[in-house]
């Protein structure tokens, strides 16, 4: 059954236009992006996608396995080959034949199988461990990372022609802080997925609640996001979780990044645009009519200075940090600039 990812921002939809292209390809992949993002979910739905998709897809989380066991799991072992190999095992590398091979977390592959990969990726043929007779390896591999491989590479903790190899395209997954408008989407998803599995009784989040939730900054992601549904289906089931229910890290980081100092150590509620925080959505909801384009515009102005400070006005870094091309970041500074903070 295909899985879906959720979402509808503009980082969402151009990832998934970008799924659709590389799926139908057979080229290798590396799927990047923090923990908790989806990577998992993109490799499925790119194998789903794909001319190899009723094959099987078999995933491996690289760094689940400890060193001594990893090749045996990949390519699989000949009787004998090692004290406690009773007998003939097949590896993933056969599991997945005609399909898909996902592998999780692949900074974590030990440097001496990085060698054995890249043979298998260039001449597609592996040996099981303990056997001499090459075996033809018809899968595509999707690879996938939190970590920084380039940075690896540097370090020597990870080989550049694998590395190269690997990332022929490379997908990147937005951090759910860069796509605040899918919150609700998903919050959506998860209340109704827990409904159709009869565990329990609908909840809603109040408009202070929900405006809170987009202001964290998710460092987990959307697994995080999930985990907290739960929580409140099971505590708040039937009922409506308000500003008050929402843990203290929500409540406390938001309220940071939701104020700024005016100087005095007061804290200054005004809309001050790149240099203070977007129009409250709650008091937003309290008025008349609701000016989206302006609330967005304010959003992107705050999300865009967050990222150059981040990377020390680095606009490449901070580009590929947001999910957007250079060139797009810098034609988009040039219009904000055009726009005074009060009016943006």
């Amino acid at each position: 059954m295909s899985v879906a990812f959720i979402g509808g921002s503009e980082p969402i939809r151009r990832l998934l236009s970008l799924v659709e292209r590389v799926a139908r390809t057979d080229s290798t992949l590396l799927i990047t992006g923090e923990s908790g993002t989806g990577k998992e979910r993109i490799a499925r739905m790119i194998h789903d996608k794909s001319p190899r998709g009723r094959y099987p897809f078999v995933p491996v989380n690289c760094g689940a396995i400890p060193d001594g066991l990893i090749e045996s799991e990949l390519f699989g072992h000949e009787k004998g080959a090692f004290t406690g190999a009773v007998s003939q095992r097949s590896g993933r590398f056969e599991l997945a034949e005609g399909g898909t091979l996902f592998l999780d977390e692949i900074g974590e592959l030990p440097l001496s199988l990085q060698v054995k990969l890249l043979r298998v990726l260039q001449e597609k043929v592996y040996e099981r461990v303990g056997g001499s007779q090459p075996r033809k390896a018809n899968v595509r591999i999707l690879a996938a990372t939190h970590r920084n491989l380039e940075q690896m590479v540097r370090e020597d903790l990870f080989r550049e022609d694998l590395f190269y190899r690997l990332s022929v395209i490379p997908v990147d997954i937005p951090p759910l802080r860069l796509r605040v408008t899918d919150i609700s989407l998903l919050l959506d998803f998860f209340i109704n997925r827990w409904i159709e599995e009869g565990r329990g009784d609908p909840i809603r989040f109040s408009p202070e609640a929900l405006h809170r939730l987009c202001l964290y900054e998710w460092p987990g992601n959307i697994r995080e996001l999930e985990n907290l549904v739960e929580r409140f289906l099971v505590l708040k089931g039937g009922e409506t979780v308000e500003l008050s229910d929402l843990p203290e890290k929500i409540l406390g980081a938001a309220a940071d990044g939701a104020t700024a100092s005016d100087g005095s150590g007061n804290r200054d509620t005004r809309d001050s645009g790149i240099s203070g925080r977007p129009l409250d959505l709650a008091d937003l909801l309290e008025g008349e009519s609701i000016d989206m384009p302006a609330y967005f515009l304010r959003l992107e102005r705050t999300m865009i200075e967050k990222a150059l400070a981040r990377f020390s006005g680095n606009k490449t870094r901070a580009a590929a940090f947001l999910g957007i091309n250079r060139t797009t970041l810098i034609e988009k500074l040039k219009r904000l600039e055009g726009i005074p903070p009060d009016h943006a």
